[in-house]
């Protein structure tokens, strides 16, 4: 079986607050991009295997989110082994959730070969237990998202003919980082009601609270930013925990960018 796990971005992100479990209370708005993704192979075998290509992740086997994904699967439902090939497509540290797409591809994978008959609900649970954005990507629509981002309730969103650029430096951001500088605020226009506004009205409304201070540690994210308005993006922002900025165009997009920066254009 094979799986296209397509990366998200965030259409602003609000951490309101810091709650006693340990984790950040926020609103953010995720919106798959189809056309950027992984492919993920799944089929049964006779013993576990894990094979990457594409971008190199620098960690074990075992610590990929594939093989987390497939160990919890065997712990909570007792699937059997299996073969993994995973081409790696989507730009790590990034803040573009490849790594939360590629576990959620697997579990849905694991679902359909193994019959387990998952309902949506189940398979939202389960994923929520490896991230805050894995169980954005079973539903794999536009979602507000809340909680620690597991929450999520449909929207919509006029942005059908819009092209998006994604541009990423080499230098990533951790979420320790980007956790470490923000400053928990409840917003005066909340982010559902900010996002009803016509699109060229957003910028400056809705927002991402890690920017200023990933900005400030990270110019060259700030100058990609500037870059995607300069260009003339209707709204453009750091997606997520950074390091990747998007911005979104009436019109395919032509950008100045340096040759070692990541960047991909696709139609939303």
């Amino acid at each position: 079986m094979i799986l296209h796990a397509n990366c998200k971005i965030n259409l602003g992100l609000d951490i309101l607050r810091r709650r006693e479990d340990g984790f950040h209370e926020l609103e953010t708005v995720m919106l798959p991009v189809r056309e950027l993704y992984d492919t993920v192979e799944v089929e049964r075998a006779e013993e576990t295997t894990f094979e990457q290509s594409g971008l190199v992740v620098d960690c074990n086997a075992e610590d990929n989110l594939c093989m987390k994904a497939l160990r919890l699967m065997q712990r909570l439902y007792g699937v059997g082994e299996v073969r993994i090939k995973l081409d790696k497509q989507v730009p790590f540290g990034a803040g573009l959730g490849g790594g939360s797409s590629d576990a959620t591809a697997i579990i849905l994978a694991l679902n359909e070969l193994f019959e387990l008959g998952l309902s949506e609900e189940q398979l939202i649970e389960v994923a929520a237990m490896i991230g805050s954005d894995t169980a954005f990507f079973v539903r794999n629509t536009p979602q507000l998202c809340t909680g620690r981002g597991e929450k999520m309730e449909p929207i919509n969103l006029p942005l059908q003919g819009y092209y998006i650029a994604i541009a990423k430096p080499e230098e990533g951001v951790s979420t320790k980082e980007a956790y470490a500088g923000v400053r928990p605020a409840v917003p005066q226009v909340r982010l559902a009601e900010a996002l009803k506004r016509a699109i060229d009205e957003w910028q400056g409304v809705v927002k991402n609270d890690f920017e200023p201070h990933i900005f400030e540690a990270h110019p060259i994210i700030a100058e990609l930013k500037q870059k995607m308005l300069e260009a003339g993006a209707v709204y453009a922002s750091m997606s997520g925990s950074g390091s990747a900025v998007f911005g979104l165009f009436e019109s395919v997009p032509q950008l100045d960018i340096e040759t070692n920066i990541y960047l991909k254009i696709a139609k939303l």
